[in-house]
């Protein structure tokens, strides 16, 4: 550790704003992302973190590609609608840090996850050791649901499994959403390389709920080396739409027909499969409520704001791409239905990627869906590893008209412009990264 993040860490107190503190975090480590435990537990130890876990919490850790986000909203929401004092750790945020760190559905306070900063420096300090920001930020929301006396813990796996911090807490039920291929560089360029980091979440003689029909070997030996429970989609649990309102969950064991929740049903199935599989009490009525109540935003999330039409969605992989068109050609015949009235409506891309991401794919993908894409505007996140403006256009030159790409100097005038320029029978879709929709929600005050 240097003597400068000492020095500075010194100047940061309990009286310190969230803000100060965050920016400390991302400073004091040299990479923003560094995979491995060897540094974080001895300083999750020193805070009695794990022990905590081991002792106190049933704990969900949730691991895939895609769909993490809204598998742990659900978990989270199940319990909590089943009597449990529940946290939910998830990442990253869209508009504020605490959106990271819930207890029961409620952000926590500034001054909550200053308290759990402060005392996470300390032991760090003590360690004589560096942590990235995510590092730090994972423990001390750990810290919070330890000293917060939460039943139930939700875990979001935020890069592979084996070297995510997150890996330090045993987990009593894991999931794998599914396996695709994201984050190249740091796990690897194939399914049976990404499984094998994701399956670093399995313990001995747990249980795994898998969420997609295809298995690499490397996660099938991982469960037969642990002894691990394994609950399948198709295999071991089916589910269906039934109509509008309505569908269809079934195992060996029960059949239930249910409320359509907000968020998609192979996530909605992958979490109540985990919940049946758990020792913990969830009955009907609740799991009803909370399929009813379940929310996450920028997750296929719909919105009327200011007579136009917006749908908000992360998807930043060519996987959560697919997800996201097959989605989106449905909602489109039903927006057509609504709203154009004979006119000649279309859709219109708010568009920005991570440079580290497949953009290629991802605009190949959607250039080629079968959807009336009219017009995309793009801009340059507002993060390190941001595309530039020159590169998204180079990209997508190759699958769209120039005339029909607008760039814009950032993502708030980019979103003013799209506004601006549309009617109540378009629809504009968001996409591309957690951070285009966060600046987007911003740029529209909602």
């Amino acid at each position: 550790m240097s003597d400068t993040s000492s020095s500075h860490s010194a100047q940061l107190t309990l009286n310190s704003s969230l803000t100060a503190w965050l920016d400390y975090m991302q400073q004091i480590h040299v990479s923003a992302i560094d995979m491995g435990l060897s540094r974080v537990l001895p300083v999750a130890e020193a805070l009695g973190i794990v022990q905590s876990a081991k002792d106190k919490a049933y704990v969900f850790t949730v691991a895939g590609t895609n769909g993490k986000g809204s598998t742990t909203a659900v978990i989270a929401q199940l319990c909590q609608a089943g009597g449990y004092r529940t946290a939910l750790y998830q990442s990253p945020h869209l508009s504020v840090f605490n959106e990271r760190v819930r207890i029961n559905g409620e952000m926590v306070s500034d001054q909550t996850l200053i308290d759990a900063f402060y005392k996470v420096e300390r032991a760090r300090l003590n360690c004589g050791l560096t942590l990235s920001f995510f590092e730090m930020t994972t423990l001390a929301a750990m810290l919070i649901f330890a000293e917060s006396k939460c039943d139930v813990w939700v875990l979001e796996v935020g890069l592979g499994g084996r070297l995510d911090v997150v890996n330090i807490i045993d987990p009593d039920i894991a999931v794998i959403t599914n396996i695709g291929i994201d984050h190249v560089d740091w796990l690897g360029d194939n399914t049976e390389a990404i499984g094998r980091e994701k399956a670093g979440i399995l313990r001995e003689g747990i249980t795994l709920v898998y969420g997609s029909e295809e298995m690499p070997q490397s996660v099938q030996q991982a469960i037969a080396q642990h002894n691990v429970i394994c609950y399948q989609v198709t295999q071991d649990y089916h589910y269906r739409k039934l109509d509008a309102e309505i569908w269809q969950y079934s195992n060996a064991a029960v059949t239930m027909q249910l409320p359509r929740p907000a968020l998609s049903l192979i996530n909605t199935a992958n979490a109540l499969s985990a919940i049946l599989a758990s020792s913990l009490s969830v009955d009907l009525p609740a799991i009803e409520q909370a399929l009813q109540t379940v929310k996450l935003a920028g997750r296929f999330d719909y919105r009327t704001h200011q007579d136009r039409h917006w749908l908000f969605d992360v998807a930043h992989n060519e996987q959560g791409v697919a997800f996201l068109i097959d989605q989106l050609s449905r909602l489109w015949q039903d927006h057509i239905a609504q709203h154009r009235a004979g006119s000649t409506g279309s859709i219109k891309m708010l568009f920005s990627m991570l440079a580290d991401k497949d953009i290629d794919k991802v605009v190949q993908r959607l250039s080629q869906a079968n959807l009336p894409i009219s017009e995309w505007f793009i801009a340059e996140i507002d993060y390190p590893r941001a595309a530039n403006v020159t590169d998204l256009r180079c990209i997508m030159s190759q699958y769209v008209a120039d005339n029909d790409i607008h760039d814009y100097k950032d993502l708030a005038t980019a979103t003013q412009a799209v506004a601006a320029t549309s009617d109540p029978q378009d629809l504009i879709v968001v996409c591309g990264s957690f951070h285009t929709i966060g600046a987007a929600l911003a740029a529209l005050g909602i």
